[in-house]
């Protein structure tokens, strides 16, 4: 099939932008005048992000593109001590949504699990009791927030029957993922032999669970839970420092060092940052902010189009109408540096003919938003409405007038 590429300016003065059959898109912001003291800001090359000085990597990853802004050692492969358990938190959310194992699940807290994991231990657990039963979901925020190394356990031997053979599925999910330099030992973070991440493979992973299974991901902004007499806090210093964050999850071993995958929102935009190897608890915090913090100063993410609303509407042959409404499923964002929206262009790609029928939600094009000459966003174009086949006659004359066109 071949396609036509219409060209659209993107106006940011005027709000609109311009192109065969486009109608304005909603969301573009007006940009300040050249004079501005903004303006002249926003000509300044960004200045360096505020590498943690003490790390052994880290980085920062805009979640809408899942582009890294910045990034010391991103492939280097380090234990990622707790960090684990948001792999062990994926490989939960996606058994249950395929209907093997279920949220009110009862979870034994076996000898084995209380005996590696539990109080008796050095690492941190949960407290639930040996040889009884909790809710699955209990359990697991019980993991999340107080990092329970117990819980974790539990939860493996219910899912897979073994730490053994859950670690399996958290590599085949990480692979589906696309941690191309991770392997996982165990459903803790524990160090042992072979137990490896990197801090782009987390990040991966981060995003992968805000946007697959954000039910499972809000479980990281709980601030406390108590398990029988005992109520720990979570670990994530963030989580009282700064309310647009919420997740992700702290790790700390001997062999690792401080470890925290963070995660906020402000407005449309929302950032992922990786520390690995800091020094202390609240070190790992304050290089995290500090990484946050300067992602969401200098990087902006605008939404462009909103989900359902007309983009074009090219005309369609053989159909009961002649034209067609399209525009995209979802809202699309990109994010770009701050005080170049004014020079993102967007461009369409249509197919040269439609003949219907054509269903609602049938994929009909492409549209891609560009940046320095290279795409920042894409998304598929749709239809917003069916057109159903024309009679008889209609067809006819529309196979001679194609005809005539060719």
């Amino acid at each position: 099939m071949r396609l036509r590429s219409l060209s659209l300016i993107v106006l940011a003065s005027a709000g609109l932008v311009i192109g065969a059959g486009l109608l304005p898109a909603p969301g573009f912001a007006q940009s300040p005048p050249a004079t501005a003291p903004a303006a002249l800001s926003d000509s300044l090359p960004i200045p360096a992000a505020p590498a943690p000085k003490s790390s052994k990597a880290w980085l920062v990853m805009d979640y809408q593109t899942g582009e890294i802004l910045a990034g010391e050692n991103i492939d280097a492969q380090l234990e990622p001590a707790s960090i684990t358990k948001v792999m062990t938190s994926y490989v939960l959310a996606a058994e249950i949504a395929a209907g093997k194992i279920h949220r009110n699940d009862p979870v034994m807290m076996s000898e084995h699990a209380w005996r590696a994991g539990g109080a008796g231990t050095d690492g941190s657990y949960s407290g639930f009791e040996v040889n009884k039963t909790a809710p699955l979901e209990q359990m697991e925020i019980g993991m999340v927030v107080q990092s329970g190394n117990d819980a974790a356990i539990a939860l493996a031997e219910h899912a897979a029957g073994s730490e053994e053979a859950f670690a399996q599925l958290m590599n085949a999910y990480a692979k589906r993922i696309g941690m191309a330099r991770s392997h996982f030992v165990n459903p803790h973070g524990l160090s042992a032999q072979g137990h490896v991440s990197t801090a782009r493979d987390l990040a991966l992973l981060g995003r992968a669970l805000i946007h697959d299974f954000p039910e499972a991901y809000a479980y990281n902004r709980i601030k406390e839970f108590t398990v029988g007499p005992i109520t720990q806090p979570n670990r994530n210093l963030l989580l009282w420092r700064d309310p647009s964050v919420d997740g992700i999850k702290t790790g700390h071993t001997a062999n690792a060092g401080y470890c925290l995958m963070a995660s906020a929102q402000r407005g449309d935009q929302r950032l992922i940052t990786v520390v690995l190897g800091d020094t202390s608890e609240n070190q790992r915090a304050v290089d995290s902010l500090a990484l946050l913090n300067w992602g969401f100063r200098f990087y902006e993410t605008h939404r462009l189009y909103e989900a359902n609303r007309p983009l074009a509407t090219p005309k369609v042959w053989k159909g009961e109408a002649d034209l067609v409404r399209v525009g995209v499923a979802a809202p699309l964002l990109v994010t770009a540096q701050r005080g170049k929206y004014a020079q993102l262009k967007a461009s369409m790609d249509l197919p040269r003919s439609l003949i219907a029928p054509i269903a609602k939600g049938q994929r009909i094009g492409t549209v891609k938003v560009m940046l320095d000459g290279r795409v920042v966003a894409q998304a598929p174009l749709v239809a917003l409405a069916a057109v159903e086949e024309a009679g008889f006659f209609k067809r006819l004359w529309h196979d001679l007038l194609m005809w005539w066109e060719s």
